[in-house]
């Protein structure tokens, strides 16, 4: 997210917390007295019946709000939120209208809301205010308008309502709001991370060689006469290949599947360069069913097949291993290629290097540290003439990493 890196969203996050302690201080005292001993269980004392209290609501309020200012998250959050400041009424609004409204007064206040919500959006600043209610049954008598605020400024407004002018609450409402800003920006953060990775594999995409698929369309090309049955093959790997690297769902996959297509293209490149391609393939069955970014593997075997036979003249040998680690999935493929000089890769890497070299590679080493951390960035290991060896470890499990049916076709007897 622009303006916005992520440790900084991380650190306002925490922050928040410690806020919310605070503010659900009152509201949760009231509910500890309220609260009765279990027979024989020691619950805490009342602060930290109070601290539990207030964490566990705000826990509660916080998944919702990370799907966006949406009418069906604030529905979801507003009752928790109510129940964390302690409220006769609270309702959540965008810029134009009332989003979700928990407690009484509805029928009459909600057509209000969003003229004291007007006055604050042209300050910016919480509002404290008389509700001007007339009728003698109605609890609500005083609001608190604070700001919703994200990346492109205020996006609405956190209203609460009170039988009475409140300090304490005005306090209580603008710390609320602000930390329920802070999961609002981390839902825009998410959404910017889901772009930005559609936009890399786009990216990707764009990388596949047309020459290659020239070069495997001759390739199926000359045995049609010669050799029917083996064009009629190759032009089937071919399809899957290309349908599996152009399908437009799911930012992850399994092992399994990306490596089916990493031997369809193995098998289309071995159809044009014969003998002079060897591969070894060995993989460890208990770790096919990983999930890993999508497309993050046929880069790298790319990369080795234009530096181990389109850059040389010799046979070209590789090999691709996965092996089990315990937590992780230990990947690596290597190659006896021409290899490249250190400093050149680092160039690649760093995206100062603008030709043809490292096909994939910045490509592959940004989308992996972007979704499991800069610790799992893929280790290069090369040098000129001396081939080249990269090596990924792929978490067994990680929040947010599932992969997605594709359709892929399992591989033909």
């Amino acid at each position: 997210m622009t303006g916005v890196a992520p440790a900084v969203v991380a650190v306002l996050a925490v922050a928040g917390a410690v806020l919310l302690l605070g503010v659900g201080w009152a509201a949760g005292r009231r509910h500890a007295r309220h609260g009765e001993r279990s027979a024989g269980m020691d619950l805490g004392t009342p602060v930290e019946r109070a601290t539990f209290h207030t964490l566990h609501t705000a826990s509660l309020a916080a998944p919702p709000l990370r799907a966006g200012l949406t009418e069906d998250a604030a529905r979801k959050a507003a009752r928790r939120l109510r129940s964390l400041l302690g409220t006769e009424a609270l309702c959540l609004t965008d810029r134009e209208s009332v989003l979700a409204w928990d407690g009484p007064g509805a029928d009459h206040h909600q057509r209000r809301a969003m003229a004291r919500v007007a006055v604050m959006l042209a300050s910016g600043r919480s509002q404290s205010v008389r509700t001007e209610c007339q009728r003698p049954d109605c609890p609500l008598k005083w609001a608190v308008v604070a700001p919703l605020t994200g990346e492109d400024g205020v996006l609405g407004a956190l209203v609460a309502y009170g039988s009475r002018e409140s300090a304490v609450l005005v306090r209580a409402a603008t710390e609320v709001a602000r930390w329920v800003s802070v999961q609002l920006e981390l839902s825009e953060l998410d959404r910017s991370r889901t772009r930005l990775m559609e936009a890399e594999i786009k990216a990707l995409r764009a990388q596949i060689s047309p020459h290659f698929i020239f070069n495997s369309l001759a390739a199926i090309a000359s045995f049609v006469r010669t050799d029917p049955e083996r064009a009629r093959e190759l032009l089937l790997e071919f399809a899957d290949f290309t349908r599996y690297s152009f399908r437009r769902h799911g930012d992850f996959t399994t092992l399994a599947e990306e490596l089916r297509s990493v031997q369809q293209y193995l098998a289309l490149a071995g159809a044009r360069f014969g003998d002079r391609l060897k591969v070894t393939l060995q993989v460890a069955p208990e770790v096919l069913p990983v999930a890993l970014p999508f497309l993050c593997l046929q880069p790298l075997v790319e990369n080795a097949v234009k530096h181990g036979l389109e850059d040389s003249t010799e046979e070209c040998r590789i090999t691709i291993t996965a092996r089990d680690a315990g937590a992780e999935a230990v990947i690596t493929v290597e190659d006896n290629g021409v290899g490249m000089d250190p400093t050149l890769l680092r160039r690649i890497l760093a995206g100062e290097h603008g030709g043809s070299s490292g096909i994939g590679l910045p490509n592959v080493d940004e989308r992996i540290r972007q979704v499991y951390g800069d610790d799992y960035g893929p280790v290069m290991e090369t040098g000129v003439g001396a081939g080249m060896k990269v090596t990924l470890r792929i978490p067994k499990y990680r929040v947010g990493v599932h992969s997605s049916p594709s359709g892929h076709r399992p591989p033909r007897p």
